[in-house]
């Protein structure tokens, strides 16, 4: 018997298990980390003692000197994220051939669920208050990225960089600043030699440019209009940018430190069960859904530039 209320399919789970939308980054910025239970134990580091030098020296009888490494240990939980779609029986015996509805359901609920997912996780990475005071940078008028006479991208990413604890290794930026940067005449004069008023660079020349591991790219859209009112799409990862140090080895008790992650317990889950208030012949409703937490764990190995257009 499931000890589950709502029926888990195996086939269908396999289905969203396996779905990925490419255009999402959300599993880059923030990489998934298993947790046992829904509340789970996770550690913040303290990164002043991984840069303070004790007195190494030790005498000929004398035992060294002894470090503690200490962390904060804090509690979050995960939530349930999960969505229905009804499936009439007409659908499913008038299927064509090759084409399984409830499987199709099981895909467009994975996509929206993960949308849901991706703007969150802008929300929480895009937060300036999510920061340290010292690693955010606001910036306006002539020193955004699509100014292309007065600013200096280089200089702010550069200067960003230069400033962390840590050095990131990973840029955040959305779609719009972007494309500014990868135009802007001060990119294309490094990354090609020559005077920068034409072409554009390639994500890889942005990445050895500033010597980074990854560079993301939020393209995603969402739909911010009421049910019923005409479609009104807005860019989900804004006109911001973020430079993160991500450890993918990282996880909820480790010593290894990364700016965030989510906790992801269990597997996704999908399945259907008959329901007989759907249409004149019933059908089969739809289940899919997760359960995560998007978490920031250290807000040093973060720098958030704002507004970095305009």
């Amino acid at each position: 018997m499931s000890k589950f209320p709502f029926p888990v399919d195996p086939v269908m789970t396999a289905v969203v298990v396996a779905y990925s939308n490419k255009l999402l980054i959300a599993d880059e910025v923030l990489p998934r980390v298993p947790v046992g239970k829904k509340e789970f134990k996770y550690f913040k580091h303290t990164l002043e003692e991984g840069f303070t030098v004790p007195n190494t020296l030790v005498g000929r009888k004398s035992k060294p000197n002894q470090v503690e490494f200490s962390a904060t240990e804090e509690t979050s939980s995960c939530a349930d994220h999960g969505l229905d779609d009804p499936i009439p029986q007409d659908d499913i015996e008038e299927a064509p051939a090759n084409y399984n509805p409830l499987n199709r359901a099981a895909e467009g609920l994975m996509d929206l669920i993960l949308l849901d997912r991706e703007v969150r996780t802008a929300g929480l990475v895009f937060d300036a208050t999510k920061y340290h005071a010292n690693n955010k940078v606001v910036l306006a008028g002539a020193d955004q990225f699509n100014d292309f006479v007065a600013s200096d991208p280089i200089e702010v990413i550069m200067d960003s960089l230069d400033s962390m604890i840590m050095r990131a290794n990973v840029a955040v930026f959305g779609r719009a600043v972007f494309s500014k940067l990868i135009r802007h005449p001060k990119v294309l004069k490094a990354v090609h030699g020559n005077s920068g008023d034409a072409g554009i660079a390639t994500r890889r020349q942005i990445a050895e440019l500033f010597e980074l591991e990854d560079v993301l790219v939020g393209e995603a859209f969402l739909n911010t209009a009421k049910k019923g009112e005409t479609a009104a799409l807005s860019r989900v990862w804004g006109k911001h940018a973020a430079l993160i140090y991500r450890d993918r080895m990282a996880d909820t008790f480790g010593n290894r430190m990364t700016f965030g992650f989510t906790a992801q317990r269990g597997s996704r889950i999908a399945g259907s069960t008959p329901d007989k208030n759907i249409g004149l012949r019933g059908g089969q409703l739809v289940r899919v859904g997760e359960t995560v937490k998007e978490l920031i764990t250290a807000d040093r190995l973060g720098y958030f530039i704002q507004n970095a257009v305009a």
